[in-house]
């Protein structure tokens, strides 16, 4: 295994000679990617009734094409998923990743090409492997295996040929991995594709607790329900009682600030490492190529061209987009992408912050959906999940989960901010933890400092610490669970709040 160790990882290696070139090209490598795709699908459906053929330029590609949401592009690709051809991409549509997204209560399935697979979604997971073992030249990663958390996979329910499949992302890449690949990884494809969630993490448990994982990837929160129920099955205090060479955990889909302290008292080894990626239904984004800085690589060669629309501009009637050669560092972006999957000007939901110009980094900052803007404060979620992270510093404080929105003005009653938290670790007081909270939210957001001053707009937010588990029954009750489902973290109205407030109130009624 010490052989096999070496030799992939110098193969994996090999790769960021590439990854440099675009850092040192990006405008050349967006052109190009940009090029090819109006090439490719000037032939489609919806290249000729958009004039493919005939766009020579960025410009003319933005003034024709407006930018879409998904509810703008859903009509073309429910017919593709009917068995419909060349509607938006050239080549056939094997796969639909299913995605509910936190800013819509309907699924949402988004088209997967064999392009898409191969040369984003695979490729950014071998690139992540590249970047981690370039940062880590001392790995052993290979001499075990990597558990992977992925979601459900299932026929397409709409295609009469039976030819096409949905499911999770993580489940597309899992069931077509190559043979090999299968061969590095656990538990089982019959387990790790299973869609009743709490009969799978129990067979999750029992699949791995004897194998020699070296690493593991998976959604924070999710994650965590099955560490913590291997523990209970062995007895064990530490994971690393359990998996002794287990090195990196590789995270996404959630900030893993608010988490951190949790996976360091499950995980207590000193020189275990965290990877940060942004893969998502709709491609593979970025990975974390600085250990020591939590950004990540924006990846500009995988089949994707960017653009970015300032977070103040999404509301106007026909936004406007700039290219990377326009962004500034530090300022909100809502992110838009055409793809080789065929979604054309695709506002992906999710806003993005730049940290660096050379090369490009991002940082997800927060949903286009999801904030809380009832006084005016535009707090986005970025603001909450590192003021909910330093209250937990300040209190001794970690977190399993959160959700906040407004408790509106009434007669004779101020505004302010409503926080339901289930704590790991109860702060020492929560009366502190709130001052904290608050403390960090007016030093982050000028705005919500603004309409805190003297209670003038704004109270002190109240904070509902709540049981064990509270926000896992809610998502059960939704049917909500699993990998590719996320707790909406900020909500503009009261729904989520009530809801869950509701449900405490009727259990313990």
């Amino acid at each position: 295994m010490p052989i096999l160790n070496s030799i992939i990882t110098w193969v994996l290696k090999q790769r960021i000679s590439q990854i440099e070139e675009f850092c040192e090209k990006p405008f050349e490598t967006q052109q190009e990617t940009f090029e090819y795709l109006v090439k490719t699908a000037k032939d489609t459906e919806f290249g000729k009734a958009n004039g493919f053929e005939s766009i020579k330029s960025v410009r003319e590609f933005r003034e024709r094409i407006p930018v879409m949401s998904y509810e703008g592009i859903s009509p073309y690709i429910e017919r593709q998923m009917k068995g419909e051809r060349n509607i938006l991409w050239p080549s056939e549509v094997r796969w639909f990743s299913k995605s509910s997204g936190t800013t819509n209560a309907r699924s949402k399935f988004i088209p997967v090409s064999e392009e898409a697979l191969e040369e984003c979604h695979y490729k950014g997971g071998k690139d992540m492997l590249s970047v981690y073992l370039n940062q880590y030249p001392d790995s052993k990663m290979f001499t075990g295996k990597g558990l992977g958390i992925g979601g459900s996979y299932q026929p397409n329910p709409f295609d009469p040929s039976g030819g096409t499949n949905c499911g999770d992302v993580s489940a597309l890449i899992i069931q077509n991995l190559p043979f090999w690949a299968q061969l590095s990884r656990t538990p089982d494809i019959d387990i790790a594709l299973m869609d009743e969630w709490e009969a799978k993490i129990e067979k999750m448990a029992k699949a791995t607790v004897e194998e020699n994982v070296t690493s593991i990837a998976g959604v924070p929160t999710w994650t965590l329900v099955l560490l913590q129920r291997i523990l209970e099955m062995t007895g064990k205090n530490d994971i690393s009682e359990v998996w002794p060479n287990l090195e990196v955990f590789v995270h996404g889909a959630v900030a893993f600030g608010p988490y951190r302290s949790v996976f360091r008292e499950l995980i207590s080894r000193p020189d275990m490492r965290y990877l940060e990626t942004y893969n998502a239904s709709e491609g593979f984004f970025g990975i974390q190529d600085r250990s020591d800085h939590d950004d990540m690589l924006l990846m500009l060669d995988y089949g994707i061209f960017y653009e970015f629309i300032p977070l103040e501009n999404l509301e106007d009637e026909y936004p406007q987009a700039v290219g990377l050669e326009d962004v500034e560092l530090g300022k909100n972006y809502a992110m838009v992408i055409s793809t080789n999957a065929g979604l054309w000007r695709y506002l992906i939901g999710d806003t993005v912050k730049f940290t660096t110009k050379s090369p490009y980094r991002i940082k997800i900052s927060g949903r286009t959906k999801h904030f809380i803007n009832a006084f005016g404060e535009e707090v986005i979620v970025e603001n909450a999940e590192r003021a909910i992270t330093e209250a937990c510093t300040q209190t001794g404080a970690s977190i399993a989960n959160f959700t906040a929105g407004p408790r509106y003005l009434g007669k004779g009653e101020k505004g302010g901010h409503e926080w339901i938290v289930e704590f790991k670790r109860l702060p020492s007081s929560v009366e502190v933890f709130t001052r904290a909270l608050d403390g960090e939210l007016r030093r982050l957001n000028s705005d919500y400092d603004a309409k805190r001053y003297a209670d003038i707009a704004l109270e002190m937010p109240v904070v509902h610490a709540v049981e064990e588990n509270t926000f896992y029954n809610w998502m059960k009750s939704r049917g909500k669970l699993g990998g590719q489902h996320k707790v909406p973290r900020l909500s503009n109205n009261r729904v989520y709040l009530d809801d869950i407030l509701g449900m405490i109130g009727r259990s313990t009624g």
